[in-house]
């Protein structure tokens, strides 16, 4: 079902191809909502970057949001350097495990710092110390797993059976959290309130202990709000029930939510060709451009397009790499492709950038932003040999 509905006015002749073109209103719309939830609930929301870190919009996000939520170094740096453009704008960084050196840098860039585990809390302590000391504002926390899975797809579940992420309660005890002021968890991926509410009722026995020492709690990403069937409401009023009972500020850090049914990719078709079936080969790649749809995997929306056989003239779609799974899916048209055709795949803003690789030296997509108010296309970002031949050496 394609879900970006602005875009069936969009021509995709307009830009270049291959193109993420990223409509401004939809994310305007998005973050309408999430700043609602903010005023509504008192929650502060975080934009994750790993789910769209498109740096041009930093102006837009920074209107609407309370700052941004980092996996490392690189993307702590990006939101202190673009998006923290207000004071009250905060820089929240978590990492599975730190080097020394990325740490010292992370502790200059960051608002909270969250450890993955005992060990490395414990090992870093000099160093923590010594920062705290010059900026007491400076807070840290700990990532919690509360063992109870709501993801569907193992690769993207984090409380999954040996998952490195998170630390379960039983490893609490007899550790000092003496410095700690606040716990993050993450349990969701793209899911409704009624996953959290779950997962916030096993936390909330876990940790009873703990929840009323703390300053803060982050819940994490994955929370789909901008989707038109969430219960926004169920969710406002737990947010306030929680930060009441327990006396702590309560951080949301949705990625998917601020750029869903906000972009597409737009792809040309170059060839056509039969082996059992009709192929045609476009100039984009699952691999390079969308790995989410070999990985997940998931089948992408195309415009004006069918499931397999459903229209009358059917296709698989694959790229340009030598990878032989790199392959859209199978779609059906009423009209048979032609070379030169373009294609507008749905939903291509979050977890699609931020992926992309350059693998056989295939070029990646130009970057646009459109405003569906007036039609205005302006291009952002193109890359080129450049791009490639600098990852390397």
């Amino acid at each position: 079902m394609i879900k970006s509905n602005t875009f069936i006015q969009f021509d995709p002749c307009s830009v270049p191809s291959p193109c993420f073109v990223v409509d401004e209103i939809a994310i305007e719309n998005n973050l309408k909502i999430l700043q609602y939830v903010q005023q509504q609930s008192g929650a502060k929301i975080l934009l994750a970057l790993k789910a769209f870190s498109m740096f041009s919009l930093a102006p837009l996000i920074g209107r609407y949001l309370s700052g941004t939520c980092s996996s490392g170094l690189h993307e702590a740096r990006l939101g202190r350097e673009e998006f923290a453009n207000k004071p009250y704008h905060e820089v929240h960084t978590f990492s599975a495990a730190y080097t020394e050196a990325d740490l010292r840098e992370i502790l200059l860039l960051s608002d909270h710092v969250v450890f993955n585990s005992f060990g490395q809390w414990q090992r870093f302590q000099p160093i923590l110390a010594a920062e705290k000391l010059k900026r007491p504002e400076l807070q840290f926390g700990l990532r919690v797993n509360p063992l109870h899975s709501e993801g569907a797809e193992p690769i993207y579940d984090p409380c999954a059976p040996g998952s490195r992420l998170g630390i379960p309660y039983h490893l609490f005890k007899k550790q000092s959290l003496e410095g700690i002021t606040g716990l993050h968890f993450h349990t969701l991926c793209e899911q409704a309130f009624e996953p959290l509410a779950r997962t916030l009722d096993i936390i909330e026995k876990q940790f009873a202990d703990i929840l009323p020492t703390l300053q803060w709690v982050n819940f994490g990403g994955g929370h789909h709000i901008t989707q038109e069937s969430y219960n926004i409401r169920g969710l406002i009023t737990r947010i306030i029930a929680f930060q009441e009972k327990y006396d702590v500020q309560v951080y949301l850090e949705p990625g998917e939510a601020i750029a869903i049914n906000s972009g597409i990719l737009v792809s040309e078709v170059l060839d056509i060709t039969h082996n059992s079936m009709d192929l045609a080969i476009l100039d984009s790649s699952a691999t390079c451009h969308m790995p989410d749809t070999i990985e997940m995997p998931y089948r992408a929306d195309v415009f004006g397009a069918g499931k397999s056989h459903e229209l009358a003239y059917t296709y698989r779609l694959g790229g340009q790499t030598c990878l032989a799974g790199d392959v859209m899916g199978d779609y059906s048209f009423d009209q048979p492709l032609v070379i030169g055709q373009r294609l507008m795949f749905d939903d291509m803003s979050h977890y699609t950038m931020v992926k992309t690789t350059t693998f056989n030296g295939i070029a990646l997509p130009t970057i646009a932003i459109w405003n569906s108010k007036t039609n205005k296309v302006r291009l952002v970002k193109k890359f080129d040999y450049q791009d490639f031949k600098e990852r390397l050496s």
